[in-house]
Formats: structure tokens, sequence, C-alpha cells
């Protein structure tokens, strides 16, 4: 038996989860759709694996992992996720989760996946390892591309710094900076500064304590 917590912001998908988990023998000892309370929730319920959606009505799964990262906690996490975009599959495993399966997938797959990651496994499901090395490529590809301004640029807003702080430091007026942040989240596809932290976060150029 597995010691299981939920993280899904839809009612019924947590209660189908639990029907089928309990129902094959494990036990759900907790469930949430809101981010604090799950993190909290899980340092006290402590269970043994985490099933986690990455999209949390508008917050995302990725936060989760990076907070479980810094508590140092020792539940095992299964992203449980429509995605199947290579940058969420590679990003989640760089951030810490032991398996990623599709929600379309079949119900012995996600058991599966929780008897692997109980023992300490990782698992991924079906025609998702090759989507996995795809992304973790294309992370390491699109790195490269940044040249030495742009990397320390985006450790300094990766660390929460404004243009006009950078400007001041590097001799810059606040305009060229903003023009620097635009050209590297180009580069490397991202969307928004909590996704260009993760990727500093990732690549090791900042951890989770700054």
């Amino acid at each position: 038996m597995t010691r299981l917590y939920l993280i899904d912001d839809h009612p019924i998908v947590r209660a189908g989860l639990s029907a089928l988990l309990q129902g094959n023998g494990h036990q759900v000892v907790g469930e949430s759709a809101d981010i604090t309370q799950a993190v909290s929730e899980v340092g006290r319920l402590d269970p043994q694996v985490i099933l986690l959606d990455l999209n949390l009505d508008g917050r995302s799964g990725f936060e989760v992992l990076a907070e479980l990262h810094r508590r140092h906690q020792s539940a095992r996490v299964i992203v449980l996720s429509m995605s199947d975009q290579p940058r969420n599959v590679a990003e989640a495993l760089r951030m810490g989760a032991s398996g990623y399966v599709l929600k379309g997938a079949a119900s012995h797959e996600l058991l599966a996946a929780v008897e692997a990651v109980a023992q300490g496994r990782r698992y991924l499901g079906a025609g998702l390892t090759d989507i996995a090395v795809q992304g973790l490529t294309t992370d390491a590809d699109r790195g490269a591309t940044l040249s030495p301004r742009e990397r320390q640029i985006l450790v300094m807003v990766a660390r929460g710094k404004s243009s006009a702080a950078i400007g001041s430091e590097l001799h810059l007026s606040p305009k060229t900076v903003d023009t620097y942040r635009s050209r590297l989240m180009a580069k490397l596809e991202l969307a928004d500064v909590p996704a260009l932290v993760r990727w500093a976060i990732r690549e090791q150029l900042i951890d989770l304590e700054d």
C-alpha cells in the first residue's frame, strides 16, 4: 500500500483518482487544488507519492516542485498532465519529478507508475522517453546560444533585480537592459519571468535560496 496525496484543480479528477487508487489497495491521505495548502499538508501528512497536475487554476505545478525541493520533502512526485510538450516533460524531470504520465493514459499505466515510483524508480508513460530526451537536448542547445552578457543579465533578472538596478550595476540604460531581456527570453522560448527563473534554476545558474 502506498500513501498518496493528490494535487489537481478539478474535483471530479481527484475523485476519480481516489476511487482508482484506493480500489487498488493504495491510501489517499489528502488532496487539494491549492498550492499553499497542498505543500503544507504534504509536510504534515507525509505521503510517499504525490500526483501533481501542472495546470492549477492559473498557477503552475512547477511551483510545487520548486517548493518541495526547497523544503527537502521526501515524497516522490508523479506529474499527471495533459501536456506532452517536450519542454514540460523535461522541466518536470529536471525539477525533481520521478514520473510523468499523460492524463489520457490507461489506468493500469498510472498504477504501474505509482508502484515504480514508490519503490524508488523513475517512470515515464508510453512514448514520453523520446519526448523527454528531445526537451532536455533542446534546452541545452538554447542555452548555448546565449552570449556572456545575456547570461549575466539572465542571472540578475532571475534573482529579481529590476531593469534600473541591472542598468546601474552594468552601466547600461534600463531600455538597453529591457532589450537584452526580451532577446534572451526569445532565444530561450520563455513566456515570462517565472519561466526564466525555473530555467536558471535548472541550468544551475542560481539556486532556490536566491
